[in-house]
């Protein structure tokens, strides 16, 4: 009987005894429907996937988004980061998402890098829908095909089941690099010597509180040991040394107080027990704040994050790895699309020795990325922007943040537009 043929009940009663003798179930080879694919197609709709697709678009490429979660904005949004590093020094899209936040009303109130993260959705919905950029969100890419060297589909998993995707360039923006790891692209993960990544931390939204009463808690350099001592009053010590709260708009803050250590954003069951473990703390240290009574009486969490904040996964292999030695020496390349500004800052991956940034011996210099490091080396047809870049663990953790990647997110989609409008690889 083939697989077509098999019955639910049969199937499961195959499968079902197939585990009790050992065998491993077999999924059996089918032709996948084709989906209509694109001129460029991005994967990952976070902050460098967004910038690939309306960049690539705008250049006058038939665009495609296909993102896992059900909006727009990643870490942005799905994951509630509520504030953005690294943007100060950047011109195009960055500046214009910061117009039209604020034109939607949805910058922070007391803190310059800061949004709130459902206007955060509003505005990129926008920015795609004017662009022409054509969205497909719940859709997971789960495998690539190539023609040689060449990658020509991605295979992707939703509710209308596994359906390959053509396309003439591929960006990958899904943070993990998993397309890249999927179309067989070398990468590096983790710390070179012990392998281990830094810690995820799970954001939350807070409310019942009056400003006024815990501005020492937020508004300076000291807030973040005031904040850690009263959660330390209130009965229990943060995973993270440096819990920050921050205003944005009323009575709303956001709060990153949670490290998960030893974990791995591209196994599952990791994330699975990583976020458990997260939401679990969150609670119980807003509930040992609510303990102290004044001014913490009435707080209490408006949501945690659907999407955990993994800060560190697969670096995909390029024509190029952006290095330690590039920080400390400021260097500049001739293909430079991105100017990072911001310090080494690497999350310790070891509680037992630290739970806050490590030292790294030197400050960084303001250094460049350039072209290189978002072209694939071992397969042609595929870029990447965001945190899966091509670089090593100590620069990954300067130029990972997402004024950085809007940054090299625009840079690829117009690099990818321009090689697929004219039948050129990147």
């Amino acid at each position: 009987m083939s697989v077509v043929q098999l019955t639910r009940r049969t199937f499961l009663g195959s499968v079902v005894t197939g585990v009790a003798l050992g065998r491993v179930p077999v999924e059996a080879a089918r032709d996948l429907p084709l989906r209509p694919g694109a001129d460029v197609v991005v994967c990952g709709a976070g902050p460098a996937g967004v910038a690939a697709a309306v960049s690539a678009a705008r250049t006058g490429a038939k665009t495609l988004l296909l993102e896992l979660h059900g909006c727009l904005g990643g870490i942005w949004t799905t994951g509630l980061l509520s504030w953005i590093l690294d943007h100060s020094n950047k011109t195009g899209l960055m500046p214009e998402i910061f117009e039209r936040l604020k034109k939607h009303d949805g910058r922070a109130l007391t803190n310059k890098n800061g949004y709130d993260p459902e206007t955060m959705k509003l505005v990129l919905e926008e920015m795609c829908a004017e662009a022409g950029v054509e969205i497909q969100l719940h859709t997971r890419v789960c495998a690539a095909e190539r023609d040689g060297n060449r990658l020509t589909h991605v295979v992707t998993e939703s509710k209308s089941g596994r359906e390959a995707v053509p396309g003439k360039v591929f960006i990958d923006c899904t943070g993990d690099g998993d397309l890249g790891a999927a179309a067989g692209c070398g990468f590096d993960l983790g710390h070179p010597e012990t392998g281990k990544t830094q810690p995820m931390s799970l954001m939350a939204l807070v409310t019942g509180i009056v400003p006024a009463e815990v501005r020492e808690f937020y508004r300076d350099d000291d807030s973040k040991d005031r904040l850690r001592a009263a959660m330390e009053k209130g009965g229990l010590s943060p995973s993270y040394a440096k819990p920050t709260m921050f205003r944005l708009r009323d009575d709303l803050f956001a709060l990153m107080a949670n490290h998960e250590y030893g974990v791995l954003g591209t196994n599952a069951r990791d994330v699975t027990a990583a976020t458990l473990r997260a939401r679990k703390e969150l609670h119980a240290l807003i509930n040992g704040l609510r303990s102290l009574g004044a001014p913490w009486k009435n707080l209490h969490i408006v949501a945690t994050a659907s999407q955990i904040g993994v800060r560190e996964g697969r670096r995909i292999r390029g024509r190029y790895t952006v290095s330690t030695d590039d920080l400390r020496e400021g260097r500049k390349h001739e293909d430079a699309v991105c100017r990072v500004t911001f310090n080494i800052d690497v999350h310790s991956t070891d509680p037992t020795k630290d739970k806050g940034i490590v030292k790294a011996g030197f400050k960084a210099k303001p250094y460049d990325i350039p072209m290189r490091a978002l072209i694939a080396k071992d397969v042609d047809g595929l870029m990447m922007a965001g945190r899966c870049i091509s670089g090593d663990f100590i620069a990954h953790s300067s130029y990972r943040v997402t004024g950085n990647s809007v940054t090299m997110g625009e840079a690829a989609g117009k690099h990818a537009a321009r090689a697929a409008t004219t039948g050129r690889m990147p």
